[in-house]
């Protein structure tokens, strides 16, 4: 009984954090940063099909996405495909959900004391900010939903594919293989939505390849960079639910 409370627990926590940083991602995503002046480097300066000028400038949202593909998997290894792919559906609608409860808040009349605020000596306009920072357009909205739907619903099958290959071996090798190959799917599939299909920005098939590709290879570098976590999580998890629940649970995940 107590076995099976520390199931649920772990499920009911997995499952919350992946709604959680998801939402965060997704949120914070509208804010664009420099990746290597962040980390006190200097810009890069690329230049790919033909796109100049191109460096690592990336949606703050990547700050959590690598924890929701091991979020993911974590909840794939212990408990299958069917309830990834269940709180995958819950996660994109919860999404749609904060979106549509967002774009009510900024059709709210602003009250007037409000509305003009000052920080950092300068006069802000907190109404336009606001719907600058939380509002985001149609197009983003849906290619960041179905990119999100396709990544998971790629991770998970690839996850279970190997996993059945391998059997209990080679957790990285699934863990990473599965990430790596929906990362890439998921960087090209939210902008080709997006800005290539959206009429407002209109990108070429050269520009969507481009920013693609560095956002995969940043992506890519930390999938690899995570390994390490997502054993020592694995671990963890293994000790929570003890051995003998945890192979129980792990066999059963494998045959879903």
């Amino acid at each position: 009984m107590i076995k099976e409370g520390r199931q649920s627990k772990l499920f009911l926590v997995l499952g919350a954090f992946l709604v959680a940083n998801t939402i965060l991602a997704e949120l914070i995503g509208v804010k664009i940063f420099s990746v290597e002046e962040s980390l006190g480097m200097n810009k890069l300066d690329m230049d790919l099909f033909g796109v100049p000028g191109l460096s690592f400038n990336m949606s703050a949202g990547v700050l959590t996405w690598p924890l929701i593909f091991i979020t993911t998997d974590l909840i794939n290894e212990y408990y299958g495909l069917r309830q990834v792919r269940f709180l995958s559906l819950i996660t994109a609608m919860l999404i749609a959900y904060a979106f549509i409860i967002i774009g009510f808040a900024m059709d709210l009349v602003p009250a007037d004391f409000w509305v003009k605020q000052v920080i950092e000596g300068k006069e802000i306009d907190m109404n336009l900010a606001f719907s600058g920072v939380v509002g985001q357009g149609m197009w983003i909205i849906v290619g960041s939903i179905i990119a999100f739907l396709v990544g998971q619903f790629v991770d998970v099958a690839i996850f279970h594919r190997i996993k059945k290959a391998t059997g209990e071996k080679g957790l990285w090798l699934r863990a990473t293989g599965s990430t790596v190959v929906s990362q890439f799917i998921d960087s090209f599939v939210v902008i080709f939505i997006a800005f290539y299909l959206n009429p407002q920005y209109n990108w070429s098939w050269q520009m969507v390849a481009a920013i693609g590709f560095v956002n995969y290879s940043y992506k890519f570098i930390v999938a690899i960079r995570m390994t390490p976590i997502l054993y020592l999580l694995h671990g963890l998890i293994d000790r929570f639910l003890g051995k003998e629940t945890s192979e129980q649970l792990r066999l059963q995940a494998a045959k879903d």
